[in-house]
């Protein structure tokens, strides 16, 4: 299977990520299915899509004219051998559940067509575990998108034991063509690259208000206003790069003693699960929420996200 070949799309699971991933293939004029096996979720993903299309148009993101093509690319299917009948490319975005994800890829792998690459936007499973409840694991890989993925550009694409060459740079010219910045991981580990980063920062910032050295809007606030804006121009070894390695050296080995480095999650963070507190959908984290103070941050975040963005052009 070569990149020009690809013409229809499966996406298999329409919530959170999967309608994103539908709306940015059909934003590129592929022709995509997206199947669920809940209907409510189909509906939910129309009305996300329709939302998401808007607040383009609206940030002067997206023309009308385009937006209005999207929709009619996507047709929402309720059976997934219907989804998958004629599927070049299927990317597979279920609930974070090993089982599932195996008897989805089996499945998978008896209704689409043999020249067909399976990948998952899997943020946890290896590929080859996945590849394993398959009869074509050189056709079997991880496309890991990030949320938002019609504003993030990144997705990590990571090979099973067994994945092919061709089904690498297939994936990657695919990718490339729809404006995202593919990145190769190129061995299997626990979270990839971008999870294993974030949770090493979160690690930090926990440990730093769980000590009372800050409270956590402080935290966020010497992201957002200080590193985090540069690290949105130039990753950490660029900007290191030009700070020096002697400095950065002589830093490292004062702070690291002082860095937590704990194996277990942080006391605070279970005990604020274990109350409830789980953010946005419980109303209570370690910031409050109502629906519109959540729909205002949200609105705001794509706006920054959407002013970052190169959105995709069609090229076929």
């Amino acid at each position: 299977m070569h990149v020009e070949e690809i013409r229809n799309i499966a996406v298999v699971g329409a919530g959170l990520m999967g309608h994103g991933i539908a709306q940015e293939c059909a934003l590129c004029g592929y022709s995509v299915a997206l199947t669920d096996v809940s209907a409510d979720a189909l509906d939910r993903a129309r009305a996300s899509i329709e939302a998401n299309l808007q607040t383009l148009v609206s940030r002067g993101a997206l023309t009308a004219e385009r937006a209005a093509a999207v929709l009619p690319q996507i047709r929402a299917c309720a059976q997934l051998g219907e989804a998958l009948a004629g599927a070049d490319f299927v990317i597979e975005a279920a609930a974070e559940d090993l089982a599932v994800k195996q008897n989805l890829f089996h499945q998978m792998d008896a209704l689409c067509p043999p020249q067909t690459i399976l990948a998952s936007n899997t943020s946890t499973f290896m590929p080859t575990r996945l590849a394993s409840a398959t009869r074509r694991p050189d056709r079997v890989l991880v496309a890991h998108y990030f949320n938002p993925p019609y504003l993030l550009p990144l997705v990590e694409v990571v090979c099973g034991e067994a994945t092919s060459e061709e089904t690498l740079q297939t994936t990657l010219a695919l990718l490339t063509r729809m404006g995202k910045r593919p990145v190769h991981v190129r061995k299997e580990v626990p979270g990839f690259i971008g999870n294993r980063l974030q949770m090493a920062l979160l690690r930090e910032a926990l440990s730093l208000v769980e000590q009372g050295v800050a409270t956590p809007q402080d935290v966020d606030a010497v992201i957002q206003n200080g590193f985090g804006r540069r690290l949105a121009a130039a990753g950490v070894f660029e900007v290191f790069d030009f700070g020096g390695w002697n400095l950065i050296l002589a830093i490292l080995q004062m702070l690291l003693p002082e860095i937590a480095s704990s194996t277990e999650a942080s006391r605070l963070l279970v005990e604020k699960v274990a109350r409830g507190e789980l953010g946005v959908k419980s109303g209570q984290g370690f910031y409050e929420w109502d629906a519109d103070t959540a729909q205002a941050r949200k609105s705001a975040i794509a706006q920054t996200l959407i002013a970052l963005a190169r959105l995709p052009s069609e090229t076929r």
